[in-house]
């Protein structure tokens, strides 16, 4: 059980409303690898947000169990958990601090030293590429590429063994977006474990090393990066959208 960090077992996740009752996610069963790359894809709605709001504990599967080295999730105290599994979400907020006390606020509530914040704050700030000229700004000022970039260094100075990322590059224009990607195999090559859920395909074929692949809350694929059939994914899933917006319509 060292290889992998991640044993997942989940079945029949669901959610309830006041006038429906449907599956978020069902059935699905996969396992990830410590420092693994994993793209998370499918047409909106097929519960990929569902998934990572799961690995957070911001969501408890309605069956089924989730194991982060061998230890139930339902078991570990969340304050801990989201110490070593840190999401950032599509739309992250600043709490009304300026961009370098918000990349700093996690790290003064676990009480490390201001030298050591400085240094991890610095290093990343610097593997982003994010401007000196933007530390002084507040939410107000940002846009919404800029507020993704400044959330997910937020998240990385706390050195997560899991990093959630929810369509991170959605807002950034193709130059960030190819320096962001780079950063992750960083990460993953320090033994980081990333899962992205992202729509670009193009993206999720330069990053991944495993892809999940889901649709209506189901898994229809759990393959390595060398084992997708790209072209037909991305036809599928084009089509799976375009009948979507049709059923919609």
């Amino acid at each position: 059980m060292e290889e992998q960090q991640f044993q997942i077992y989940l079945d029949q996740v669901s959610l309830t409303t006041p006038v429906s009752y449907q599956y978020l996610l069902k059935d699905i069963s996969f396992t990830v690898e410590k420092g693994a790359r994993v793209a998370v894809v499918g047409p909106s709605g097929s519960g990929k947000t569902s998934l990572l709001r799961l690995l957070n504990r911001l969501n408890s599967p309605t069956s089924g169990y989730i194991y982060l080295d061998d230890q139930e999730y339902g078991k570990i105290p969340v304050t801990q958990l989201r110490k070593e599994v840190t999401l950032v979400l599509q739309e992250s907020k600043l709490l009304g601090m300026s961009v370098a006390e918000a990349i700093a606020y996690p790290l003064k509530l676990r009480g490390l030293r201001q030298p050591e914040i400085q240094q991890r704050c610095e290093y990343w700030i610097q593997q982003l590429n994010i401007p000196e000229s933007w530390l002084s700004r507040s939410e107000l000022q940002l846009s919404m590429g800029q507020k993704q970039l400044v959330a997910i260094a937020r998240a990385a100075v706390i050195q997560p063994k899991i990093l959630l990322l929810d369509e991170p590059t959605s807002a950034l224009d193709i130059g960030t977006a190819n320096r962001f990607i780079q950063v992750l195999a960083t990460l993953a090559e320090s033994e980081v474990t990333v899962i992205m859920v992202t729509h670009q395909i193009d993206l999720a074929e330069q990053f991944c090393s495993k892809l999940l692949h889901l649709e209506e809350g189901e898994l229809i694929e759990d393959s390595p990066n060398s084992k997708v059939d790209w072209v037909k994914l991305r036809h599928r899933i084009i089509q799976a959208q375009a009948q979507e917006t049709e059923e919609w319509s």
